[in-house]
């Protein structure tokens, strides 16, 4: 894990005058985001990431897979990408769903890669277009904020990254507006998501039975001609007490080399 860095030794934003170096293409990237995040809210299209949807294409699914692996995981790959950037909800579904289709260990892994990289990108176009604009422009107390998170940047994303109560695009965005760097973004996202990431994987893969109990039961009905065919499962029931309570445990301990410095610093200045 890296080490704290003192506060004082971290490169400050340099002055700079209002307007210099801020050509309107930087927010082009953002704009185009949120335009296309409106866009598929408005449209609902968001909605065909549940379940019921799944269950529904599972046949198809399967023999997509089965035609072609690689390009599968690819496809699956691209759409966890494109879920995180545009701050779509739905990445909880393409965890557990990653673990159906292929299994707890591969499913985890692309699930991984994804999410991570769905994160750097708004976290790249984040930073690029607003962080240290806005930061300025709100004053030297969010400046101090600032400094003093990117000092235990790897700590502080790390907690967030491991306790899945935080919004994700908002873990994704604090961290640009903050001014942290690119690797220690990477490094504590992609070292944070894991245990969740295959724990719900996991979760997902001891699902495939229930998938298809579910699928036969609804292509029964529907072959019956009852009205209102529905599935019934609900997604939030694989987030168990047991799952949050020991992620939030390694988040927890993710937090000790920050508190361990901050009591040594608070030691130091006492006894000197």
């Amino acid at each position: 894990m890296p080490a704290r860095r003192d506060p004082s030794s971290l490169p400050s934003l340099p002055p700079q005058d209002e307007g210099q170096g801020r050509s309107p293409w930087r927010f082009v990237p953002l704009a185009a985001i949120v335009a296309l995040s409106v866009l598929i809210l408005a449209m609902g299209w968001h909605r065909h990431l549940t379940f019921e949807t799944f269950v529904r294409q599972h046949a198809v699914l399967r023999d997509f897979i089965a035609r072609g692996l690689t390009a599968s995981i690819a496809a699956y790959v691209a759409l966890y990408v494109a879920v995180v950037a545009l701050s779509l909800p739905g990445a909880l579904f393409l965890t557990v769903a990653g673990g159906i289709m292929f299994g707890a260990i591969l499913g985890g892994m692309a699930a991984l890669v994804g999410a991570t990289v769905g994160a750097v990108c708004i976290f790249l176009i984040a930073r690029s277009a607003l962080g240290e604009y806005l930061v300025r422009r709100a004053g030297p107390g969010a400046a101090k904020v600032a400094e003093g998170f990117r000092a235990d940047a790897f700590s502080y994303l790390l907690f967030l990254r491991l306790v899945p109560i935080f919004p994700f695009w908002l873990v994704n965005l604090v961290p640009a507006l903050a001014g942290v760097g690119l690797r220690t973004f990477v490094a504590a996202t992609a070292l944070g998501m894991i245990p969740g990431t295959f724990a719900f994987t996991f979760v997902g893969a001891g699902l495939e039975s229930v998938v298809a109990a579910q699928e036969a039961a609804y292509r029964a009905c529907v072959a019956a001609g009852r009205p209102e065919c529905r599935l019934d499962f609900n997604l939030k029931s694989v987030i168990t007490p047991e799952i949050l309570a020991a992620l939030a445990a390694l988040g927890v301990l993710a937090l000790v080399p920050v508190v361990v410095t901050r009591l040594r610093t608070r030691y130091s200045k006492t006894s000197g």
